[in-house]
């Protein structure tokens, strides 16, 4: 098919005015299939390219920053299928959430005009129409919804560093208007954050950027040789790219926004912020500096694996402390991140393979879990865990689902997180033992601990929200609509498909991560 990629990129850019459009003039439920359609489309193109092998395309921009281009192979591919698999099944879960999100909004709105009016001393109170409000927001949040869809995927996809930026930073406007427009609590001063905090990375690994392409005297990545970079500057652009890619993973020190942001966010968002947004720092680690830059990985490659382990002990020691559902399963993000600097850290095969499996897992099932405390919010008015319990037999699609994802996040078969987890333990004491090193046998140790911490805030979360006894002003409950649950139902049986055959991915991942690990191994 001809402009494959740029189809899959672009599309949902250039339709997202349409859907604006029919939003207020037709609703929710129109903008929302239109909006599944174009993803589901553009979803369906990747998966059918994946099957049949590598591919990219090449297009002429300007002379200042080379040609932009579109790259799927073993480590794109797989982040591109992941992010617009959720986008799409996420839309039908976005139409019941979203419209209990409006109503919310406009009551609230609507009450503050009259209170203002009334101290006003105004006799005549004028609302506005419910359905209207509906309408028009359904339309901007699908709208923006596309653009977000459309940065993450432009940016997993570049095959140029100032084009690799721009994505980077288009994703994060869409996301910021999201959380501003109809997030919970103090949202303009949460988006206000989130945007300054992930800013501030982008322009840091600009930074990187610019030094590595003004070095080379070409910012295209097939032009990136590290060898014609000076030995003074090679460890210092490397390092502002890690550091700019390591706030978007919320890496512990850089993970400041990311309990406020997805404990705001509206579900939907917040069940692509943290399965597939932030995670793309880890793409971006995997191909700017292990592939790129491996001579700088190779002595960097300790202090990531040390990094990775503190991530994941903080962001679970965290989790264990949280009463707010989504400020739990945003600081178990922060620890599942971890588990990926984890990996990368690891310096082989296996554990990098891990690695990108976990953004797999983590995708699946953290999904999973956010859309689980999307139902409780609909349908049961809370957010706090302790004024929860015994929901099990109200909610019995819901907790299969909740459980499900909580052992894809556990790691335990026949769930997918089962493989993530064995090739990055794996793949780390192999290298301890390779080495010798006894710094790295101790990181092992201590990984191993940080599960039993993971294990336990889930374990802990399950039995607080869906066991033991039924508060009583909980005796009404019901399980979400279809459109909520149908989406939890895809992952859920999604994650079982890949925990028994790992084959799907790992055909493609292990190659790619094969061939880089050589390329390291021979220049070191």
């Amino acid at each position: 098919m001809e402009y494959l990629a740029l189809q899959v990129v672009f599309l949902p850019l250039l339709l997202s005015p349409l859907a604006y459009l029919l939003g207020r003039k037709f609703g929710p439920t129109t903008t929302m299939w239109f909006t599944f359609g174009i993803l589901a489309y553009c979803t369906s193109i990747i998966i059918h390219q994946f099957t049949i092998g590598d591919y990219e395309e090449h297009y002429k921009w300007t002379e200042q920053f080379g040609e932009f281009g579109f790259l799927f192979d073993g480590l794109s591919s797989i982040f591109a299928i992941i992010i617009y698999l959720l986008c799409t099944i996420l839309t039908l879960y976005s139409k019941p959430y979203m419209i209990h999100k409006f109503q919310e909004n406009f009551k609230l709105e609507n009450k503050n005009e009259q209170q203002s009016q009334l101290q006003n001393k105004q006799t005549m109170i004028v609302q506005t129409d419910q359905t209207e409000y509906i309408n028009k927001n359904s339309g901007v949040y699908f709208a923006l919804y596309l653009v977000f869809a459309m940065g993450m995927l432009g940016t997993v996809l570049a095959t140029n560093l100032i084009e690799f930026y721009v994505f980077f930073e288009v994703m994060l406007v869409p996301a910021f208007f999201l959380i501003a427009f109809y997030g919970d609590g103090n949202k303009r001063r949460i988006s206000l954050m989130f945007f300054f905090w992930t800013h501030v990375g982008a322009v840091i690994l600009l930074l990187g950027f610019l030094t590595i392409g003004l070095s080379i005297g070409s910012f295209d990545f097939v032009d990136i040789d590290e060898s014609e970079i000076p030995e003074d500057i090679l460890l210092l652009s490397a390092s502002a790219i890690i550091i700019g890619l390591g706030v978007k993973l919320a890496a512990f020190m850089f993970h400041i926004w990311l309990p406020y942001a997805h404990g705001s966010a509206p579900t939907p968002i917040s069940a692509l912020l943290s399965p597939a947004m932030i995670g793309i720092g880890a793409y971006g680690l995997f191909r700017l500096i292990i592939e790129f830059l491996p001579g700088a990985y190779h002595e960097l490659a300790i202090w990531l694996h040390i990094w990775g382990l503190l991530t994941m002990i903080y962001g679970g020691i965290m989790a264990l402390m949280q009463d707010d559902i989504k400020r739990l399963f945003a600081y178990s993000s922060i620890s599942q991140m971890g588990y990926l600097l984890f990996g990368i850290g690891s310096y082989s095969v296996l554990g990098m393979t891990g690695a990108e499996m976990m953004y797999i897992t983590h995708a699946l099932g953290k999904g999973l879990l956010f859309m689980s405390a999307g139902v409780l919010i609909v349908q049961v008015k809370t957010r706090s865990i302790s004024k929860l319990g015994g929901l099990a037999n109200k909610l019995p699609v819901t907790v299969v689902c909740a459980v499900i994802g909580a052992l894809t996040i556990m790691g335990v078969p026949p769930t997918s997180g089962f493989m993530g987890e064995w090739m990055l333990f794996y793949g780390a004491i192999d290298t301890a033992i390779d080495e010798d090193s006894t710094l790295r046998i101790i990181i092992f140790s201590l990984g191993l601990i940080s599960t039993v911490i993971t294990m336990s805030y889930m374990l802990w979360m399950l039995k607080r929200v869906f066991f033991g006894k039924l508060p009583e002003n909980l005796t009404h409950v019901k399980d979400g609509n279809w459109y909520m649950l149908s989406p939890m139902i895809v992952l859920a049986g999604l994650t079982i498909i890949l925990g028994i055959y790992p084959d799907i991915f790992l055909n493609k991942i292990v190659p790619y991560m094969s061939e880089i690990t050589t390329r390291i191994l021979s220049i070191n």
